[in-house]
């Protein structure tokens, strides 16, 4: 099973700890492509018009600022640093030791930055997102899909992909040879139902940290997945649908809440 995993826009900046070591983070293959994007990043930091590059409001410009200095930042574990509802919810620097572990297996988070990492892998925090046209690099989900195949495919061949990501992150690599699962949400009021945005960054976490925690072995397929979302009917979930395969593309598995 891999879950894969958007990053959070909002990150804890790490206090104390040495720098990121490119050459230390899971899928080394990628060490040149992150070297690049990170170098562009930096210098694009420093522009006078930054946040529109980046895509992000005025408001941000110091998190846009502290970009200049990634190399020199202190780092902490991905699960410390990405600090979102998503992430919130999931819970990944509070695990057990063999939690922990089965988290390092199988969740992957996507970053415009990183490529992609695991919950231990050591990175400082940064502004980037994945829908960026960076200068100096390009389109990140196309600089991206060119490189992450190499990494991912065969980590995925034959099993079952949880797929929690959002548009910008899909672009960047999408399973083959694998159940693929994307994760809807949806919001049932008075008989109606419409998709919502917080709630499904919430909803995402919970069912990713069920995944991480029960005690069963983890799900090999759709149905079991499904099986195992439906665990949770009751609490936060009002219900689990699963549709049927399609042609091409993910599966969907809806996970309705109030």
């Amino acid at each position: 099973m891999l879950v894969l995993l958007p990053p959070s826009e909002g990150k804890t900046a790490p206090r104390r700890g040495a720098p990121v070591d490119l050459g230390a983070l899971s899928a080394p293959a990628l060490t040149p492509a992150r070297a690049a994007v990170l170098d562009a990043l930096v210098r694009v930091s420093a522009r006078p018009d930054a946040t529109d590059v980046l895509h992000v409001s005025a408001g941000l410009s110091d998190e846009v600022a502290r970009n200049t200095a990634l190399r020199q930042a202190p780092a902490a574990p991905a699960r410390s640093v990405y600090t979102g509802v998503l992430h919130t919810a999931a819970g990944l620097a509070h695990l057990t030791p063999a939690q922990r572990r089965r988290a390092e297996q199988s969740v992957r988070i996507f970053s415009g930055l990183w490529g992609v990492v695991t919950p231990q892998d050591v990175i400082p925090a940064y502004r980037l997102s994945g829908g960026v046209d960076l200068p100096g690099v390009g389109p990140l989900g196309t600089v991206w899909r060119a490189h992450l195949g190499a990494v991912l495919d065969e980590q995925a061949a034959g099993g079952l992909v949880v797929d929690a990501r959002s548009a910008d992150y899909v672009a960047m690599w999408r399973p083959a040879a694998a159940d693929w699962v994307a994760v809807r949400v949806e919001r049932e009021l008075a008989g109606r139902r419409s998709v919502v945005s917080h709630n499904a960054k919430h909803a995402r976490g919970v069912l990713t940290r069920h995944l991480l925690t029960r005690r069963a072995q983890p799900p090999r397929d759709a149905e079991a997945l499904a099986a195992a979302a439906a665990e949770l009917v009751g609490t936060d979930l009002l219900a689990v649908e699963l549709a049927p395969r399609p042609a091409r593309g993910a599966r969907t598995l809806t996970l309705v809440v109030a």
